[in-house]
């Protein structure tokens, strides 16, 4: 079998895209340029790598094979550039992938403890959805997932070998509205008053669902305004432009012209912050990362 470096990173870029488009558009190659490199490294392999779904690409048994040692060849290569450029001995480098609102939370506290504990570590990260993530994570792309679920806290994903998970902390969901008019000066909410309530949400897609809307709400929600990001929502939500759903982690950054309301007339709604990385022993600099991540929260 013969791989070139170049196909490898196709492979691991496939596997994190979940897509030949997605992945030629990051590598900056042309799709016909990505099919050609994954049909070469189908014939080297002898074996199909490659499951063309009608939802993108996905990794066979075989493939997945392959990315776990193309990882390693990957990895060994980089670390060859920096031996022979000069830059190994100065800096480790992490690669942290977070959940949107983790990088106002979370992020902040794991950067300050790293600059007294290990000033010798470079974080790097990347905000995505779990989804995204967790392809990220099993591609080698990222070292850490920051991720979150809800009950019943199920694996992260089915692939295997399972990803090693740590329970960083549970939070509430709760509601942010404006702390003007209709809930103003309240700190509790009946579900049936968000029936008619006008939301403001993140767009949803096939992998995620819709998030900013109170889960099991009866009826099809409102939905006013839709957008990715955490301050555009909030910033709505103090101009008394509608309401959406903050995890009570998130209280210390409210804007002002924001309050959390808890929900009253259903169970809580828990949400748990979880802390992924592949299998097996981690490098040390990941695993003072981890400590940090566990310790800021």
């Amino acid at each position: 079998m013969d791989f070139s470096s170049t196909a490898l990173r196709v492979l691991r870029q496939v596997a994190e895209s979940g897509s030949f488009t997605a992945a030629a558009s990051r590598l900056g190659y042309t799709q016909s340029a990505v099919s050609r490199q994954a049909a070469a490294l189908e014939r080297s392999a002898g074996a199909e790598l490659f499951e063309r779904r009608s939802d993108g690409v996905r990794l066979t048994p075989a493939g997945l094979t392959l990315l776990r040692h193309a990882r390693s060849i990957l990895d060994s290569v980089a670390a060859a550039e920096s031996e022979l450029t000069g830059s190994a001995a100065r800096t480790e480098r992490v690669r942290l992938g977070m959940f949107p609102s983790a990088g106002a939370v979370i992020l902040p506290g794991v950067l300050a403890r790293l600059a007294t504990t290990s000033p010798q570590i470079t974080v790097t990260t990347r905000e995505a959805g779990t989804p995204a993530l967790l392809r990220a994570l099993r591609a080698g792309t990222v070292d850490i997932a920051v991720l979150t679920s809800r009950p019943p806290h199920r694996p992260a994903d089915g692939e295997s070998p399972r990803l090693h998970t740590e329970t960083v902390e549970d939070t509430e969901l709760l509601v942010g509205a404006p702390s003007t008019g209709r809930f103003a000066g309240r700190t509790t909410v009946h579900v049936d008053e968000l029936v008619d309530a006008a939301w403001i949400a993140t767009p949803s897609s096939s992998a995620e669902p819709m998030l900013g809307v109170w889960p099991g709400l009866p009826g099809r929600p409102r939905v006013v305004h839709t957008t990715r990001d955490w301050l555009t929502k909030l910033r709505l939500v103090s101009g008394g432009f509608g309401v959406t759903t903050v995890p009570s982690r998130m209280a210390p950054v409210l804007p002002h012209g924001v309050s959390l309301l808890r929900v009253e007339g259903v169970p809580p709604e828990i949400r748990r912050v979880l802390v992924t990385r592949l299998p097996g022993r981690p490098a040390p600099p990941v695993s003072a990362v981890i400590r940090a991540i566990t310790s800021a929260t």
